[in-house]
């Protein structure tokens, strides 16, 4: 009696440890890559020598021409955001707030915006210049 198997034995790929490994390498660039959410809105930003690296942790609050407020893409009026600020604040390791400005926005409301970041509880506020990156 014979048998009608082939003697020839297939030979298998074992997909289980290269989709381990896919997924290691996916979760490690995903730990490495930092994240900053920079708006669309253009801005001319104003020009300082004295100029420093901002943190790319920093909460950022944006100022267009207009005098227009904005946080995390949305608009925010003026009294909303010492409040706003405060709940990301809470929830942030970072305490460094970053004001975006157009260079035409009037140095009163700039100082009102950065009077109300101080007041949310910010440990440091900075005002982004032209050579500002991050």
């Amino acid at each position: 009696m014979r048998s009608n198997e082939s003697s020839e034995a297939e030979a298998t790929i074992d997909m289980a440890p290269l989709i381990d490994i896919v997924f290691i390498l996916l979760i490690f660039f995903m730990v490495t890559t930092t994240f900053v959410k920079d708006m669309k809105l253009e801005l001319e930003r104003p020009k300082a020598s004295s100029s420093v690296t901002a943190s790319s942790k920093a909460i950022r609050l944006f100022i267009d021409r207009n005098g227009d407020t904005y946080l995390d893409g949305e608009l925010v009026r003026l009294w909303l955001i010492q409040s706003k600020l405060r709940d990301l604040l809470s929830t942030s390791s970072s305490k460094v707030i970053l004001v975006v400005t157009d260079e035409g926005v009037p140095a009163g409301k700039l100082v009102e915006v950065v009077d109300q970041a101080r007041l949310a509880g910010a440990e440091s506020v900075g005002v982004a210049t032209k050579k500002e990156a991050g």
